[in-house]
């Protein structure tokens, strides 16, 4: 037994007695008390069927650079310690420079208490193949949730049918759990809403409106604030009539919102959105991971 299995059984012990706790005291409060939310939460992805942390971890800032820069170990420390404040759930692409490191930051953790994410970018000849080396690479049976990544043309579903079905395929064996699509432009995540194949949209959202989605199918990562965010607004109440499950991204303007004070704005914005299940954040440290989980704890209590 190595000592992550030993920390593991201290905290799974630890857990299970503050949840015995919790329910002693649910007793006693009966329906006076309303159950706590807090950004660990386990919360339910749409209607796929799938669990996943309301806080997922991502490992793709500036394409993963930030992250490595941390080294190997380092990042492997901190995915350890994303786990251990309860984040459940792992944002990874193949596109990311992080996607070779992800098996060895994974495997001391239990597989069927995370959710693994990943994006395929270009449209692969054989699809199936291509699922294969994600779950090779990350040493897994299955994705959790596997998607189309970055697209900016309207009726892109068209360019990659192969594709979709390709995820269809490996739905059906098992390999993926879930499918889905981010965009990078509104008139992309319009067909992307519009298509009934899709389970799961991973969302660029911030109240500032930077490295939003506009119409122009050419400016897919704008660092300009001030973009009108309705439109994207508006998708998002689609895809909860749909039950689509929907992540938000960019909630701190892709590391843009150095400023305290446009971070809390942004995470208390998210977490007044119904529409989203749960958001990622890039972390390049421990600090970042203890003031997300602090702002949105705070920001899920005074909305209760």
């Amino acid at each position: 037994m190595n000592h992550y299995q030993t920390r593991r059984q201290f905290l799974k012990q630890s857990a299970l007695a503050a949840g015995a706790l919790a329910l002693a005291s649910d007793n006693l409060l009966g329906a006076a008390g309303a159950a706590k939310r807090t950004a660990v939460d386990l919360v339910p992805l749409g209607n796929t069927g799938i669990k996943i942390s309301r806080l997922a971890m991502g490992t793709g800032s500036n394409n993963g650079h930030i992250q490595t820069a941390l080294g190997r170990k380092g990042f492997i420390k901190l995915v350890h310690y994303a786990y251990d404040h309860g984040v459940r759930a792992f944002d990874c692409a193949e596109a990311y420079a992080t996607f070779p490191w992800m098996a060895d930051a994974i495997k001391d953790l239990p597989r069927e208490d995370i959710f693994l994410q990943s994006k395929i970018d270009h449209p692969p000849a054989d699809v199936l193949a291509a699922v294969d080396r994600h779950r090779q690479m990350f040493k897994t049976d299955y994705i959790d949730s596997m998607l189309v990544h970055c697209m900016i043309e309207p009726g892109w579903t068209g360019q990659w049918q192969a594709t979709l079905d390709g995820f269809d395929q490996a739905k059906a064996k098992n390999l993926i759990r879930a499918k889905g699509v981010t965009c990078h432009s509104v008139p992309a995540l319009r067909t992307a809403v519009a298509a009934d194949w899709t389970e799961v949209h991973q969302v660029r959202i911030n109240p500032q409106g930077v490295r939003m989605d506009s119409m122009e199918i050419n400016v897919w990562s704008a660092e300009d604030a001030g973009r009108d965010i309705a439109p994207v607004l508006a998708e998002l109440k689609t895809m909860r009539a749909k039950g689509r499950g929907v992540i938000g991204m960019k909630i701190i303007g892709n590391g843009t919102f150095v400023n305290p004070e446009d971070r809390e704005r942004s995470i208390r914005f998210a977490m007044s959105r119904p529409e989203l299940d749960a958001i990622v954040i890039g972390f390049k440290n421990t600090d970042e991971i203890d003031e997300a989980i602090e702002r949105m704890n705070r920001a899920l209590a005074e909305k209760a």
